[in-house]
């Protein structure tokens, strides 16, 4: 499993426009489906994204993972199309495509040359509305579900671990539930299972098309309406609040586990901008991230690493978009013989440190400076500019937000920094596993998968 500091600040989107002439151009139609455009013609090239908003913070006890089985089922045919054909076609056409599941939505990608986005959203809208899930194609991919799992959790040990933090932390937020789902539901899936939830979430109202490329907005939102227009709304599932239940107390657990070293994982709960009652602070939060690991030049990988060499690695990390609260992050690995409680109050150290002082101006301006050009160099992708947008309206924010991302982040002050530590670094708002390694059978290692079974 990445270091969490690098992970999470992967996720945090980069979404400026491409220029300041390339606006973001919005559309709605009658059937309620968000249409975004973000021209780019830097090269005669698309990326067309349909995001539903649903995921596994949307399931329930018995179908846990549904929401990623269902991805898997999109692409096993339609009545017009049958198994493999969407990707046959995408491939003919020198374009490349995937999908994805989180926990707050399901995203559909296809990458191509501008010219052939026609038959791109002429194939999402089929499977939109005609998807078949054969009872044949349902047996053999629930078994390349079930090796994905083996491969991605299972077999690897600091998965495992983090999948138990999580179902340790929450104890009625959806976001206990793993992504994948627990085992011995996927076991009890049926094709009814897969069937009603396409029928409850795969709609026009809740779906957003974003197209950016080499397009003219008006063009897309004719073959929008062409493609995606005809298809009904229908009535979307009431989406109850699942408001976590105040901590008590610091939580902890051990997972025992085949892996060759220990690792540490805590977790403080805290907002996001969606749930956050002061706007300031999910900026300030992402702040005290970059501070603590934000490159070689951070405190962790400046002072536990290199200069009192107490971890092999460690990292912090927070993203604020979400639908629903989630936690300020930290890991880390100790070093060889390094006793375990020395590393878990060294980093507990590090947060009574933000508490204690106020950040430096130095260290300031790097996480600001270091935010300002991920932003630079996500602009070169359309991927990457058409995740950002997709990411924003998917958990119930509004694109434009983005553009103030940038400019929200430089208006962080080292007093806001020290509030939001002192607010929520506490112990008992706190979650704490450790993964004690177990031997390793040589015959069967463990690893880690990060391809897509499909």
């Amino acid at each position: 499993m990445p270091r969490i500091g690098l992970l999470l600040l992967l996720l945090v989107p980069l979404w400026l426009q491409a220029d300041q002439g390339s606006p973001v151009h919005e559309f709605m139609l009658d059937n309620g489906m968000k249409v975004l455009v973000l021209p780019d013609q830097r090269a005669p090239v698309v990326s067309s994204m349909v995001w539903y908003r649903v995921g596994s913070s949307h399931e329930h006890g018995g179908i846990t993972g549904i929401s990623h089985a269902l991805e898997h089922m999109m692409f096993k045919g339609t009545d017009t199309h049958p198994a493999g054909e969407f990707s046959r076609i995408i491939a003919a056409l020198g374009g490349r495509e995937n999908a994805f599941t989180s926990r707050d939505y399901t995203a559909y990608f296809q990458q191509l040359a501008a010219e052939h986005l026609e038959t791109a959203l002429k194939l999402e809208a089929d499977r939109m509305q005609h998807l078949a899930l054969p009872e044949d194609e349902f047996i053999q991919e629930m078994r390349v579900v079930r090796e994905e799992r083996r491969l991605r959790t299972e077999d690897n040990p600091n998965a495992l671990t983090f999948e138990h933090f999580n179902a340790v932390a929450w104890l009625n937020s959806p976001y206990g539930i793993p992504v994948i789902g627990w085992m011995v539901d996927i076991d009890e899936y049926t094709v009814a299972d897969l069937r009603d939830w396409y029928d409850r979430w795969y709609a026009p109202n809740n779906a957003i098309l974003v197209v950016v490329g080499d397009v003219e907005p008006e063009a897309v939102h004719d073959l929008a309406r062409t493609h995606f227009g005809p298809i009904p709304a229908r009535d979307l599932p009431a989406v109850k609040s699942r408001t976590e239940t105040p901590q008590l107390g610091e939580r902890r657990i051990t997972v025992r586990a085949p892996a060759r070293v220990p690792y540490l994982l805590m977790g403080y709960k805290v907002p996001v901008i969606m749930t956050a009652e002061e706007d300031w602070v999910p900026y300030a939060l992402q702040v005290a991230a970059g501070v603590l690991d934000g490159g070689e030049s951070a405190r962790f990988s400046r002072e536990l690493v290199r200069e009192r060499e107490l971890v092999a690695s460690a990292g912090a990390g927070y993203s604020p978009l979400s639908r629903l609260d989630t936690l300020f992050m930290l890991s880390a690995t100790p070093s060889a013989g390094v006793d375990r409680a020395e590393v878990e109050a060294a980093l507990t150290e590090a947060l009574e440190r933000l508490k204690d002082e106020l950040v430096s101006t130095a260290e300031l301006e790097r996480v600001k400076a270091q935010v300002v050009a991920r932003e630079v160099y996500r602009r070169d992708s359309i991927q990457g500019q058409a995740m950002g947008l997709g990411m924003l309206e998917s958990v119930g924010l509004p694109w434009q937000l983005g553009e103030e991302f940038a400019e929200r982040i430089r208006a962080v002050t080292p007093e806001q920094v020290q509030a939001v530590a002192r607010r929520y670094f506490d112990v008992d708002r706190r979650t704490v596993a450790w993964l004690d390694p177990l031997p390793i059978d040589p015959e069967n290692p463990p690893g880690y998968f990060d391809g897509h079974l499909r």
